[in-house]
């Protein structure tokens, strides 16, 4: 290894190094990735990333992870989300928003009878096409850049969970509102593209707002222009930062003391025998996540399996043991 390839890989990060998460409320057109920029910026962060993207024309909960919250990402990712969101009749478009570009029209527009009667195909474990202008990945490219070049992209149906979806309002002939809570991977697009197919013509979403992802709702969420925009001296107070725990509010915590916390950071396994009394009940002894904490320190993600407490995702190593990496940024 060159001295210079030396240096770069034990070069200091750039910036503080802060440890939690961040709810921004995120404006329109803006992106998800420019939003975690901008407040990793503002608060002169060594780690950004985010909890689950919004499109541009999106607004809402935007979960920003700093430091060791990004390792938590994914169980963010995996929680329930609410939207509501108003689909405009008539008009199809490429990108299945208003941001896109008209394709087709048509002059049918639906009855509130007919529009409620249609929303249980679309309740519970449905298949769905994602849109087109969407980041899966297509022969290594991703589907948007292939349709902007102009070429014919065709994504399979996949799996999707819409829990609960609703009819809220309807404003006019061209408007009806809609609020959906469902779990991950969902596109409100599709579901907005085809139910208007499903009425017998065509829509896009014309407003789209998150109110929650996982644990972290509305009344936590920070207007983005509330922080400091650029600049080289940090403006924005750690104060504003959630515990890296609060994204894992909803998986039951296990008391260990630290001379087990000590054993995980080394990769060791516990047996459950050990800790019999203080798994929770909650846990599922097949495979299901565990908190651990010793004392009010989170030690990381552990799974039960086969009797056993294995570490999964942990926050630190112990001394001298090995230190694990957060997950790429979705």
């Amino acid at each position: 290894m060159s001295q210079r390839h030396h240096r770069q890989r034990h070069r200091k990060p750039r910036g503080r190094p802060l440890d939690g998460w961040l709810i921004v409320d995120k404006p329109s057109g803006i992106g998800s990735t420019e939003v975690v920029a901008r407040v990793k910026r503002a608060f002169d962060a060594q780690k950004a990333g985010h909890g689950g993207t919004l499109d541009p024309l999106a607004t809402g909960v935007l979960p920003v992870a700093l430091g060791a919250a990004t390792k938590t990402v994914p169980y963010v990712m995996d929680g329930t989300k609410w939207y509501r969101f108003t689909l405009r009749f008539g008009e199809a478009r490429d990108t299945d928003d208003a941001d896109g570009q008209v394709t087709a029209t048509n002059e049918a527009r639906p009855t509130d009878e007919a529009i409620r009667a249609a929303l249980p195909s679309f309740t519970g474990d449905i298949m769905q096409v994602p849109p087109v202008y969407s980041a899966i990945k297509l022969g290594g490219e991703r589907a948007y850049d292939l349709a902007r070049e102009g070429h014919a992209v065709e994504l399979q149906p996949r799996p999707a969970r819409v829990d609960r979806f609703e009819l809220e309002g309807r404003p006019d002939a061209d408007h009806a509102v809609f609020l959906v809570e469902s779990g991950k991977g969902v596109y409100m697009r599709s579901l907005a593209r085809d139910l208007a197919l499903a009425l017998g013509t065509v829509g896009h979403i014309a407003a789209l707002r998150r109110m929650r992802v996982g644990p972290f709702r509305e009344e936590h969420a920070i207007p983005l222009d509330n922080l400091a925009a650029s600049g080289d001296t940090p403006r924005s107070s750690p104060d504003l930062l959630l515990p890296v725990t609060t994204a894992l509010a909803d998986i039951p915590a296990l008391a260990l003391a630290e001379a087990e916390a000590a054993r995980l950071g080394f990769g060791q396994a516990i047996s459950l025998v050990e800790l019999m009394g203080r798994v929770p009940d909650a846990a599922d002894p097949d495979g299901g996540l565990v908190r651990a904490m010793a004392g009010e320190r989170f030690v990381g993600l552990c799974r039960l399996e086969s009797g056993l407490l294995k570490p999964e995702r942990l926050m630190a190593a112990a001394p001298g043991g090995p230190v694990d990496e957060p997950p790429p940024t979705p």
